[in-house]
């Protein structure tokens, strides 16, 4: 138990940061995952729309998620890329004529 008053409230503010970090993370892992399972689906399935936008939902968390500082930045950007190769690897190629 805090002996102080700073000591208390620090309590209280490493408390309520948490539970944010802990929201934001959650939202962050289903986006993460809702993104993974869409693009496993638009393998099979050709259809590469939904999986273009379950994409872009994760990158948009995973930025949001960084940039309040609930996950390292590196961490974001690694994700970020390893989820845009997965999501190249699913799409017809490109001919540059």
């Amino acid at each position: 138990m805090a002996n102080t008053k700073t000591a208390t409230k620090r309590a209280r503010q490493a408390l309520k940061r948490q539970t944010q970090n802990q929201s934001i993370r959650s939202k962050t892992r289903s986006a993460l995952k809702n993104a993974l399972d869409s693009i496993k689906d638009s393998i099979k399935t050709k259809n590469t729309t939904q999986s273009q936008e379950a994409y872009s939902h994760a990158v948009k968390a995973l930025s949001k998620a960084a940039s309040k500082g609930a996950i390292p930045k590196r961490r974001a950007a690694r994700k970020m890329s390893r989820l845009t190769l997965l999501l190249k690897k699913t799409q017809p190629m490109s001919k540059n004529v």
